[in-house]
């Protein structure tokens, strides 16, 4: 997948505009972010006003690597390990913040998220603006997450008439999926939210089991139960089911996201088909497919649970929340 050259010119506007306390949606390996000055309590705020999310939902605080982290956070050595081993990249960590890490970043908690990304275009806007950035993704609260430029434009909208200063296009997104969160804040790690970076992998890096979070986790990005959703009613079925479906006649319309088998013997009233791609590539494109299904005229969205596996968790979590946040009919 073809990333475009950084573009240094539209770099060093958008740290002008990041330093005046304005808002600028940055492509990241995940998803697209939309970008505050991590320090400037009116620039989040107006980002938090720009997405419609409530100010006590933790944003993830970008940095530039593991130097940096002391700046935030309390970091066991666990905290490092993973740092040193997956950074820059998908990897958030819920860490016990500083004084630097104010509220209005954690959400009033006394933890702090932090990532150090990947992507050329972010990392070259770290290193120019020279500080954090609270960056959680570029839609609104709640909605299918934004893997292009379009994407944002067609969601928050670049200003005059839309809430962000300047969308940096970076091209798509590679991996297509937000990041995997591990709190570290307690005596133990857990798993907060999965990605492509797997549980396997955490565990055999830190060698101790990485269990799900339980009840009194810290509040993070992405783990509200209705989540990533479309507008349109989107309901999960398994391929027979969704094939016994599709063989029949009916007047609603429907979008389809199935494997090709799934789609072979078709009489239902379908406006849309996409057949689903191997775990890397269904990833990549899942949030794009979500934009396209969602915007297909369908009556509703119909996609085949993927199938089981370890690979497949963080896609199972977003289809989950999906289907659970989606508006019912």
């Amino acid at each position: 997948m073809h990333t475009p050259p950084v573009d240094i010119d539209a770099v060093e506007r958008a740290a002008g505009i990041l330093r005046s306390g304005g808002l600028v949606a940055v492509p990241t390996e995940t998803v697209y972010g939309l970008a505050a000055d991590a320090e400037n309590e009116a620039a989040v705020r107006a980002l938090f006003a720009a997405k419609g999310r409530p100010t006590d939902h933790p944003v993830i605080v970008h940095i530039n690597g593991v130097e940096e982290i002391h700046q935030w956070a309390h970091a066991p050595p666990s905290a490092l390990t993973l740092a040193h081993a997956l950074w820059p990249g998908p990897l958030t960590l819920v860490l016990k913040r500083t004084e630097r890490a104010k509220d209005f970043v954690t959400g009033g908690q006394d933890t702090v998220a932090l990532r150090a990304p990947s992507h050329p275009w972010m990392r070259a806007l770290l290193r120019e603006f020279a500080g954090a950035l609270a960056a959680p993704s570029a839609n609104s609260f709640g909605r299918v997450s934004t893997t292009t430029a379009q994407h944002v434009a067609d969601d928050l909208g670049a200003k005059p008439r839309g809430k962000v200063d300047l969308i940096l296009d970076g091209g798509a997104c590679s991996l297509g999926i937000e990041s995997t969160i591990v709190d570290l804040s307690g005596a133990a790690p857990t798993l907060l939210r999965p990605g492509s970076i797997t549980r396997q992998q955490l565990q055999r890096i830190l060698d101790e089991p990485v269990p799900d979070a339980n009840e009194h986790a810290p509040r993070a990005s992405g783990r509200l139960e209705k989540h990533y959703a479309p507008r349109t009613p989107l309901t999960l079925m398994t391929a027979a089911q969704l094939a016994e479906r599709l063989a029949r006649k009916s007047s609603e319309r429907l979008a389809v996201l199935a494997p090709l088998h799934a789609l072979q013997s078709c009489r239902a009233n379908v406006v849309l088909a996409i057949a689903a791609e191997p775990v890397d590539e269904y990833a990549r494109l899942l949030y794009a497919h979500m934009h396209r299904l969602d915007t297909a005229g369908a009556d509703r969205i119909v996609i085949a649970a993927p199938p089981a596996g370890p690979q497949w968790d963080a896609i199972r979590d977003r289809l989950r929340r999906a289907e659970s946040g989606a508006s019912k009919t």
